[in-house]
């Protein structure tokens, strides 16, 4: 109940300050952070709470699910298939040399392991434009850069997770044959979760045809909601992968019926922030001074290096040939931001029981941490540069009523495959890449990737 009352309090601060974190460095996703070390056992004490605990497999595995499938739901395969060239690059490209540039500076700097190193180096590949918030889904920067932040985050946490698990497999203590089949039953797991994710919708959209069955409006947003509580009880009987379930459960919804998605877009949007949300104030709970004291001189090397070099790098090389200009191409270079899809991944590897486990994960955890603050503090300077003036959703002084804009985008942290945040993979981008400047079309006014559900963090 001491961690229920810190939950609240750490929520109602949240909800109260996200105006102000809207219009300067602060950031809500800090804050539960930041909350959930205060009340651990490395300073007040008020909740206990170790990497074995119960509540923290519970916690971020639910919440996962809830971005990941809230973020499926987000996910236009129009749009998708009419701009895919520039993300196509960031991730085809871009992630594959962050992965491989991060392990080398693990096993080089550090000192783990190849097989550990390249597993860090798959945790902290995915990115989440949460922090960046103040520049994605406003019209005055351009459109390609936005979608390419957008589309980028929200695939490659997907793309990570099956490259997370089998390292983690590789990585434990079973080698050569057992070894083997632990990649037979993660592929199987897998297959298992997408097909679940596909049958699962079509099934819920067929018996919504029958004449009989229905519906009333008010109970609409709840055929989801079952539709996804279902999906993750079968997938934990049948150990099926929860977390590719819910991406395609998402998706396949969202293509098979406009009206369940609109429906479901408000409550969903909320259920996942709150679970982000409980998320990452847990983890911040892991995040004690004895952590930071663990980490090695080589480890924050190796974490700044992470923040000002392998990202940017690996990014700018990938956008080489694009018609991107050279302020676009730093900005998307930089925001490559570890988000909640990271964290998620770090307490699986935490959890694994591999032999350098703790070793990775203190490296993993101090590195989300530096990367919250470090771009969490630099996008609403960046958006000046964009002449993005009025950054938050609430009025100041006598301003009109508020709208839906940035404010809505710094709370929370995150976390899945599909386009998100503010902009969706629905936005309206450029017609014609060649011309830049051309004025950027403006956004939908949806809800922004932390509130999106993929929010995700």
């Amino acid at each position: 109940m001491v961690l229920v009352a810190v939950f609240g309090v750490a929520l109602l601060i949240a909800v109260l300050l996200s105006g102000l974190a809207a219009r300067t460095v602060l950031s809500t996703s800090f804050l539960f952070l930041v909350g959930g070390a205060l009340v651990s056992d490395g300073f007040l004490g008020l909740i206990h709470i170790t990497p074995d605990s119960g509540i923290v497999a519970v916690t971020a595995d639910l919440a996962l699910f809830a971005v990941l499938f809230t973020d499926g739901m987000h996910v236009s395969f129009p749009k998708l298939k009419e701009n895919w060239k520039n993300p196509a690059r960031a991730l085809a490209l871009g992630m594959p040399l962050a992965l491989v540039g991060m392990a080398l500076i693990t096993h080089y700097v550090v000192g783990l392991d190849w097989t550990t190193s390249f597993l860090v180096g798959a945790v902290l590949a995915p990115t989440d434009p949460v922090f960046a918030s103040a520049i994605i889904g406003r019209k005055e920067v351009p459109s390609k850069l936005r979608q390419l932040l957008n589309v980028e985050s929200g695939i490659n946490d997907g793309l990570a997770l099956p490259v997370v698990l089998i390292l983690i497999a590789a990585a434990g203590p079973t080698a050569g044959h057992t070894a083997e089949m632990s990649f037979g039953a993660i592929g199987l797991e897998l297959a298992l979760g997408l097909a679940f994710g596909v049958a699962a919708p079509l099934l819920v959209h067929w018996l919504a045809g029958f004449r009989l069955l229905g519906a009333e409006p008010k109970l609409q947003p709840l055929l989801p909601l079952a539709t996804g509580v279902i999906l993750y009880g079968v997938c934990h009987l049948t150990h099926a992968n929860p977390y590719l379930a819910a991406f395609s459960a998402g998706a396949v919804l969202a293509a098979t019926s406009e009206e369940a998605k609109h429906a479901f877009e408000p409550l969903g949007e909320a259920l996942a922030e709150l679970a982000k949300f409980a998320a990452l104030l847990v983890f911040g709970a892991l995040l004690t001074p004895q952590l930071f004291g663990d980490l090695s001189l080589g480890g924050y090397v190796a974490v700044i290096l992470a923040i000002v070099l392998i990202r940017p790098a690996s990014l700018l090389l990938s956008l080489v040939g694009t018609r991107f200009d050279r302020r676009e191409k730093l900005v998307a270079a930089w925001f490559g931001p570890k988000g909640f899809a990271s964290v998620v991944y770090g307490l699986l590897v935490l959890q694994a029981g591999i032999p350098q486990g703790q070793e990775a994960f203190t490296l993993i955890a101090v590195c989300i941490a530096f990367s919250i603050i470090a771009h969490s503090s630099t996008d609403v300077p960046i958006a000046r540069v964009f002449r993005v003036e009025k950054l938050a959703g609430i009025p100041d002084g006598g301003d009109e009523a508020p709208s839906r804009t940035a404010a809505d985008s710094r709370t929370g942290a995150d976390s899945g495959p599909g386009a998100r945040t503010d902009t969706h993979p629905d936005t309206h981008p450029d017609t014609d890449a060649s011309h830049d400047d051309a004025p950027p079309a403006p956004l939908p006014e949806q809800g922004s990737k932390e509130s999106s559900g993929r929010a995700r963090t």
